[in-house]
C-alpha cells in the first residue's frame, strides 16, 4: 500500500474512556481522522462501574482541552471547576456528550480482538513499516470485521484485568474456587444487594493504595449503622509515615482525605490491621473464607475478601506488534524508568510525551492507564498530555510533541514500594518532606483516572 493510500486511513483508538476519547478530540484538532473502538456500549464503561466513587480530582483536572474545544458549540459548559465529580458524573456530564459530539467516529459494541500489520506478522521485517495496521474486532451480535489504520493508539485500560490476592502475582490457591466472595472493586453500598453482602460481615481489604483507602472507609461507615460489620486491613508491608498517604500535605486534598478517612476507620476500631502478609491461599473455612499467609500465617476466617492489589495490561491481543517494553512493569520501556516504584520513592512522575511512549513498532502506542502497565501513579492529566504529544507526532508537528508541559500535584509524602515493599532509610528519613504518587492506584476507583 503507497503511503499516500495509507495516510487517508483512519487512526484507530481503542477504548472510549478519557484518555480514548482525549485522543480522539486531539486528532481531530490536528485534521487528523480518528476512528474509536470501544467494547462497551456507552462512553466510559469501565468508569461507570465505579459510578459511585468519587474522584479526588477536581473538574478542572479532569477534562481535555481540545474536548472541551470540540463540546462548546454544543452549548456544553464544565460542570464547576473547583468540584469533585463521582465516576458517574465524569461519564455523564462529559465523556457521554463528548462521545457524541465525535458522532460515528466511536463504534460501541466493538471489542479488539487482534492487531497486527497488514501481511505482516511480528517476525516479518520486510516493509514492516510500510504496511497498514490491521485491526480485528468481535461484534456484540458475533460478527467478525477487519478494519485498517494508519496508526494505533491503544488507551483501553486496565480496569478489566485486576491483580489477583497471590502476593507473587499469581492467583492465591484457592482464590478462583472462593470467587463468589471475592471481589476486586470498591463496594457500592448504596446498592441494597451490596449492602446485605457486607453489612454485619466481616471483610478482609487486601491493598494499600486510594482504593484500598476508600473500600476502608466506605465500610467504616456501614459499620456504624449495621453492628456487626468490621474490617480486616491487610497490608504486604508494614506501617510506615507514609501508609495513609500525603494527609493535610497532598496537593489534592480530596486524595489526602482518603488516607485520613482510612486512618480513622483503623483508630475508631473499625478495622484491624495486619502487616507484612502475602497471600498464598485462600481455604475454606466452614460459609467463611481464612487467608494463609507465605509465612505460614493464618489469619481469623472472613465472610468477604476485597482485593485491591492493582491492575495490570491485557497485551494479548497486541501479541502480534513490536511492542518495547519494561520488564517488570510491562510499561514502555522509555517511561518505566520515571514510575518505577522500586525505584521512586520520593518526587511526582516526570511530564512525557510521544518519546517516551514509542515503540519498535512504528504507529503504535498504549496510552492512559494502560501506558503505566503495573505502576500504581496514574492520573487523569497525565493521559490527555500524552495524546496531545502523540496527535501532534503524528500530524508531523515533532516540535509541538516533544514540548511536553505539565506540573503534577505532589502528594506530600515519600514513599514509594522500595525493594520487596520494605521501607527505605530515604522513606523513614524523609518526614514527608517531598512528593511521591505511592497513594494512587492505576485507574482504581477513589483516583483521578479510570477508563483508558
Amino acid at each position: 500500500m503507497s503511503e499516500n493510500t495509507s495516510a487517508t486511513l483512519p487512526i484507530v483508538v481503542i477504548g472510549a474512556g478519557p484518555s480514548g476519547l482525549a485522543a480522539a478530540a486531539q486528532l481531530i484538532d490536528r485534521g487528523l481522522e480518528p476512528l474509536v473502538l470501544e467494547a462497551g456500549q456507552t462512553a466510559g464503561a469501565a468508569v461507570r462501574e465505579w459510578a459511585h466513587v468519587r474522584l479526588f480530582s477536581p473538574w478542572a483536572e479532569v477534562t481535555d482541552p481540545a474536548a472541551e474545544k470540540l463540546l462548546a458549540p454544543t452549548g456544553w459548559v464544565r460542570p464547576d471547576s473547583a468540584a469533585y465529580p463521582t465516576g458517574g458524573d465524569w461519564a455523564e456530564h462529559y465523556l457521554q456528550p463528548l462521545a457524541d459530539v465525535l458522532g460515528e467516529r466511536v463504534r460501541f459494541g466493538a471489542r479488539v480482538t487482534g492487531v497486527s500489520r497488514t501481511g505482516r506478522d511480528r517476525v516479518v521485517d520486510a516493509d514492516r513499516d510500510e504496511q497498514p495496521f490491521t485491526i480485528h474486532i468481535l461484534r456484540g451480535d458475533g460478527r467478525e470485521e477487519r478494519i485498517l489504520a494508519r496508526a494505533v493508539i491503544d488507551a483501553s485500560g486496565t480496569w478489566a484485568t485486576p491483580s489477583p490476592l497471590g502476593g507473587d502475582g499469581l492467583p492465591a490457591l484457592g482464590e478462583r474456587a472462593a470467587a463468589d466472595h471475592v471481589s476486586y472493586r470498591v463496594p457500592d453500598l448504596k446498592d441494597p444487594a451490596v449492602r446485605a453482602r457486607y453489612a454485619g460481615k466481616r471483610t478482609a481489604i487486601v491493598g494499600s493504595g486510594a482504593s484500598a483507602f476508600t473500600a476502608l472507609a466506605y465500610l467504616a461507615d456501614l459499620a456504624k449503622q449495621a453492628p456487626g460489620t468490621h474490617a480486616v486491613w491487610i497490608l504486604r508491608r508494614g506501617i510506615t509515615g507514609s501508609t495513609f498517604g500525603g494527609g493535610a500535605d497532598d496537593q489534592l486534598p480530596a486524595r489526602g482525605a482518603l488516607g485520613l478517612a482510612a486512618k480513622a476507620a483503623v483508630d475508631e476500631g473499625h478495622a484491624d490491621v495486619v502487616t507484612g502478609f502475602r497471600t498464598t491461599a485462600v481455604e475454606k473455612s466452614g460459609a467463611q473464607l481464612l487467608l494463609v499467609g507465605e509465612d505460614g500465617r493464618r489469619l481469623d476466617p472472613v465472610d468477604e475478601v476485597i482485593g485491591l492489589t492493582g491492575f495490570r495490561p491485557d497485551l494479548s491481543f497486541l501479541d502480534e506488534l513490536r511492542l518495547g517494553l519494561d520488564e517488570r512493569l510491562q510499561a514502555p520501556v522509555g517511561l518505566a524508568p520515571l514510575i518505577d516504584p522500586n525505584v521512586h520513592s520520593c518526587g511526582t512522575v516526570y511530564p512525557h510525551g510521544v518519546k517516551e511512549l514509542s515503540h519498535p513498532e512504528q504507529g503504535a502506542y498504549l496510552v492512559g492507564m494502560k501506558s503505566y502497565g503495573r505502576a500504581p501513579t496514574f492520573l487523569a492529566m497525565t493521559g490527555y498530555e500524552q495524546v496531545r504529544s502523540i496527535a501532534a507526532a503524528l500530524a508531523g508537528d515533532q516540535d509541538a510533541a516533544e514540548r511536553v508541559e505539565l506540573t503534577l500535584p505532589e502528594t506530600g509524602v515519600c514513599g514509594g514500594a522500595g525493594l520487596f515493599d520494605e521501607p527505605t532509610a530515604q522513606t523513614e528519613d524523609a518526614g514527608g518532606c517531598c512528593g511521591s504518587p505511592d497513594a494512587l492506584r492505576i485507574g482504581g476507583p477513589g483516583t483521578a483516572a479510570a477508563g483508558g
